[in-house]
């Protein structure tokens, strides 16, 4: 009996440490090659096109950056095309993620941020149904969203995060998805060494490096930054 339990509390103590890492969204299309073509357009990486005949057709993208992919096709799913909503596409900046959908022929909602309230006509997204123009008037990280749908009325939000929530991030992983966010969290912390070295009475600060890399962590995780 002793064994047993033993045996038991071994495999509960393992379950915390178990991966479970979302890699597929399934999104419900009625025309597959001209959701191949949109999603294309957008810069995302096609990873699959595989069919079975002529009933079976399944086509796999990602988003760059991501380490989660979408797949649609031909009875892939038995949701009604369009009904996917409120995926949620992170960018470090909002305006740039804008312009370069719009520049690749994208229809696009100018940026908004939330109204304070759960009710309202606007389409839901995580903060409330009512948007207000503009982005987040703080530039509060997860704030500022802007949307656009796919050719069947699939809905996608980007949302701006430029400061994880404590916890978010993994350390034995990478903390920037891609090149755009690596070069926008530089900046930043471009900026926020200025401010430091204004406040060690302007003289130049030879271990920039170091504070540059202490600065990024910090932010990554949500703790305070150097001073």
């Amino acid at each position: 009996m002793n064994d047993k339990i033993r045996s038991n509390e071994a495999r509960d103590a393992s379950i915390p440490g178990l991966d479970m890492k979302l890699e597929i969204v399934v999104i419900p299309v009625s025309d597959v090659d001209r959701s191949k073509e949109f999603y294309g357009r957008l810069g995302w990486r096609l990873d699959a096109d595989f069919a079975a005949g002529e009933d079976f057709r399944v086509m796999q993208f990602t988003p760059p950056g991501s380490g989660c992919s979408v797949i649609f096709g031909k009875n892939v799913t038995a949701a009604a095309p369009g009904s996917a909503q409120g995926l949620y596409l992170i960018v470090s900046e909002i305006a740039a993620a804008r312009a370069e959908l719009i520049a690749r022929g994208v229809e696009i909602s100018e940026a908004f941020h939330a109204g304070g309230t759960n009710v309202g006509t606007d389409e839901p997204y995580l903060f409330g149904r009512v948007r207000v123009s503009g982005p987040d008037p703080e530039h509060g990280s997860y704030r500022s969203f802007a949307s656009f749908r796919d050719p069947d009325g699939n809905g996608w939000l980007l949302q701006e995060i430029t400061n994880r929530l404590p916890g978010r991030i993994d350390s034995a992983a990478t903390s920037f998805g891609s090149v755009s966010d690596l070069s926008s969290a530089l900046r930043r912390a471009e900026i926020a060494h200025g401010e430091h070295e204004k406040r060690t009475g302007g003289m130049r600060d030879e271990n920039w490096p170091d504070w540059y890399a202490e600065y990024m962590k910090r932010e990554q995780t949500g703790e305070d930054p150097p001073q």
